[in-house]
């Protein structure tokens, strides 16, 4: 029971509501009987002031700089982590023990591959098609070949669900890649990492016995690490959404997939990369930074602000260091690295960008590092849904256990025409 009200006054009356306190972070006031108290509703385009739900997984402070997955701060996770074990923390509550790590992982890994009909569903999409295009549509198909693990209301069947959605993506995700390159598909190796079979499954070939290098694979693992989950975002928003009317986990993530396409959104890597390489070189940041001010310039910097961070992004930090060890292993000369480190000094330094608390985010270096690797950049964003699948059935299994959980149903503020009559046709 909350121990604290707030008081509203509305139309001479007063209306008290519970206010309700979390482990950590601010206060909420519950207004659930608003409506049925007062018969009005609060206004919030964007819920920039609404907390939408209850969760124990992840905690941001925007203000602080603060990334917290079931506790453990981001840049430890990223640093002494996997991205299975990230994984499993998220899903179980508790980081696992060496058991059950195994247990997990083996279970992850013996859910790779694809039925064979699934697999012909690409040869229906064109070869320019967007990699997102393609996610969209082989895993909202997965529910036509997974019967067995729909029941929602079966704790084992969200588990067994769950399980192949994190275990097909990187697959789904490589198959995209070389469709589009007019590669033959490579299967899984068992044998391999997650992250090191997904670098396999992308840029292997058949007839070549892929190495995978060490320094890379620890990239792939921390940027998909620091993509995993990240509270209520538009995309994780969206899968709860649908969630809630009762659909199946596999149409759920597809949605989730769908809203992750947008530019606002998933796709904020390409475009700060796009924007250094158009840059160029750090002597001609001091022009680029005057267009960033001038209001009636549409040139923006990418790469910096954040919906809820007012701070350094915790995963930039990460992501700096990350650039540097990609570069050393593959011995990338690339003048973008030098050029993202001089534009991050310079607009750190600059009144204008601190006032409006720009720091830069994860989107700024990890771009870098996937062109580094070898990734176009139409992949940005399909290695981005393939790592926050893990957040999203987390995000969704919570919201299912939830006994509270009701269909998601926001209101309006209309502002359309009030009543009228209908006049014919000939009469108008």
């Amino acid at each position: 029971m909350a121990d604290k009200h707030a008081t509203l006054e509305l139309g001479g009356e007063t209306h008290e509501f519970p206010v309700l306190s979390g482990s950590t972070g601010p206060d909420v006031v519950d207004i659930r009987k608003l409506y049925g108290s007062t018969g009005h509703f609060t206004f919030d385009p964007g819920y920039k002031s609404t907390a939408s739900c209850e969760s124990a997984l992840t905690y941001i402070d925007g203000n602080e700089g603060v990334l917290l997955h079931r506790g453990y701060p981001i840049g430890q996770l990223a640093e002494h982590s996997s991205f299975m074990e990230v994984a499993y923390l998220l899903l179980n509550g508790e980081l696992p023990s060496s058991e059950e790590f195994d247990d997990f992982n083996y279970t992850i890994t013996r859910h790779t591959m694809l039925h064979e009909q699934l697999r012909q569903f690409y040869q229906g999409f064109r070869r320019d098609a967007h990699p997102m295009a393609i996610m969209c549509g082989v895993v909202g198909a997965l529910s036509a070949f997974y019967h067995d693990s729909t029941d929602i209301s079966d704790p084992e069947h969200r588990k067994i669900s769950s399980h192949r959605l994190i275990a097909k993506m990187p697959t789904i995700a490589a198959m995209a890649y070389k469709y589009a390159v007019g590669q033959p598909f490579m299967q899984p190796d068992n044998n391999l990492s997650y992250t090191g079979n997904f670098l396999r499954m992308t840029f292997g070939v058949p007839a070549e016995e892929y190495e995978v290098i060490p320094a890379v694979e620890k990239a792939m693992d921390r940027i998909f690490i620091l993509h995993a989950d990240h509270e209520q975002n538009a995309s994780t928003s969206t899968v709860r959404l649908a969630g809630s009317s009762g659909a199946n986990p596999f149409a759920c993530i597809a949605a989730g997939i769908a809203c992750l396409w947008g530019p606002a959104h998933g796709g904020a890597n390409e475009a700060a990369l796009n924007m250094l390489r158009e840059i160029g070189t750090p002597d001609k940041i001091p022009h680029y930074i005057e267009r960033a001010k001038d209001k009636n310039d549409p040139f923006r910097l990418m790469g910096f602000g954040h919906r809820v961070y007012k701070n350094y992004d915790p995963r930039a930090t990460v992501m700096q260091k990350t650039v540097r060890e990609v570069f050393e292993a593959l011995n990338v000369q690339d003048p973008v690295f030098e050029t993202a480190l001089r534009l991050e000094e310079i607009a750190l330094s600059d009144d204008y960008f601190k006032e409006k608390k720009l720091f830069p985010n994860v989107d700024f270096y990890s771009g870098i590092i996937l062109s580094a690797i070898g990734f176009p950049t139409t992949m940005f964003t399909a290695l981005f849904a393939l790592a926050r699948t893990v957040g999203w059935v987390a995000q969704w299994n919570e919201m299912i256990s939830d006994p509270a959980q009701v269909i998601g149903r926001p209101r309006q503020l209309y502002t359309g025409p009030t009543e009228r009559d209908y006049v014919p046709l000939d009469k108008r």
